[in-house]
């Protein structure tokens, strides 16, 4: 990773110390008075991604953060032996490693409740009204996929964790109120779709192989959820982000919303009742499993010896 680090030119030197003295730095350059706003120099480090956070924490109790400013940037590729002795002498493995200020931004952003947000849980939750309608498998796994409700899931199991009350709130407030949206509109939409005489109550009779589990929770769900919330968070928190969107698929959230919406417009109570039984089952599991990971990870990593003990280096730099 990159670190890209504004510093007042009074803490330049502590600054500097603080990147020679970590084995995980690969390549440093230092350029005196070029940051113009806030006004400092301008630090730049390519370090291994193992002694980010670390290096990241130490910064931020230098009050760089405070009086400076710190980015994050992560290098796709680096040609360099510089860059593959550093991987080897950070401890642990990069796709292992966390950098928890990287996590804390990045979910802070994806709970933001904004009109992208809404528009992508309404349309996800319309795509899984019609899968209903139709019995379509594939249409739920569309509708799986397009959700983005797992954002302000992890938003809260991190806020939780990391104690950041706001980001709580908003996010919260993201998942509240966005099921609440999305289930409206689509359940306004159905009730045009029944006045145009295109479907009628019969639909909550009718047998649905492909989608009939939406409306059957049971132990398995919970065991889904929670396995869900596990590999959504690893796949947040590590360098491997890929098997994300597997995650999507195994979770019957936005469709649980659809189908709730679909009660509330033919009139279904039992069938409403079961589809938010899926709706919490699944919203718990996944919260639950979410924040018991990033428990573990915190405590796992924090046992991995940092490759410059904390105290002994901000002593060092402040010498």
């Amino acid at each position: 990773m990159q670190l890209r680090v504004t510093v007042p030119a009074d803490r330049t030197a502590q600054v500097r110390s603080l990147f020679t003295d970590d084995p995980g730095t690969a390549h440093l350059a230092v350029l005196p008075g070029a940051a113009l706003s806030p006004a400092g120099d301008l630090v730049l480090a390519d370090v291994a991604r193992e002694s980010a956070d670390g290096l990241v924490a130490a910064l931020r109790d230098l009050g760089i953060d405070r009086d400076g400013g710190i980015a994050l940037v992560t290098v796709d590729a680096a040609v360099s032996s510089a860059a593959r002795r550093a991987e080897d002498r950070a401890p642990g493995d990069g796709s292992d490693a966390v950098v928890w200020e990287q996590v804390v931004r990045t979910t802070d952003a994806d709970s933001a409740l904004s009109v992208s947000y809404l528009a992508f849980l309404t349309i996800a939750t319309l795509l899984g009204a019609i899968a209903i309608i139709n019995d379509s498998a594939i249409l739920v796994i569309g509708a799986m996929v397009l959700g983005p409700e797992f954002g302000p899931l992890a938003a809260l199991a991190v806020s939780v964790l990391h104690r950041r009350p706001s980001i709580a709130r908003q996010a919260a407030i993201s998942l509240v109120l966005g099921f609440v949206v999305a289930i409206a509109v689509t359940t306004l939409v159905v009730l045009v779709g029944r006045g145009l005489g295109w479907f009628g109550t019969e639909l909550l009779d009718a047998e649905r192989p492909a989608t009939g589990f939406i409306t059957a929770p049971d132990r398995w769900s919970l065991v889904v959820a929670v396995l869900a919330g596990i590999a959504g968070v690893l796949s947040l928190t590590s360098a491997k982000s890929g098997a994300l969107v597997g995650v999507f698929i195994s979770v019957t959230t936005v469709p649980a919303a659809a189908d709730m919406a679909l009660s509330l417009a033919l009139g279904g109570g039992p069938e409403l009742l079961r589809a938010a039984t899926q709706l919490g089952i699944n919203l718990a599991g996944i919260l639950v499993a979410a924040l018991a990971t990033l428990a573990v990870q915190r405590a796992v990593w924090h046992r991995i010896p940092g490759t410059v003990p904390k105290v002994e280096r901000l002593r060092r730099v402040r010498a």
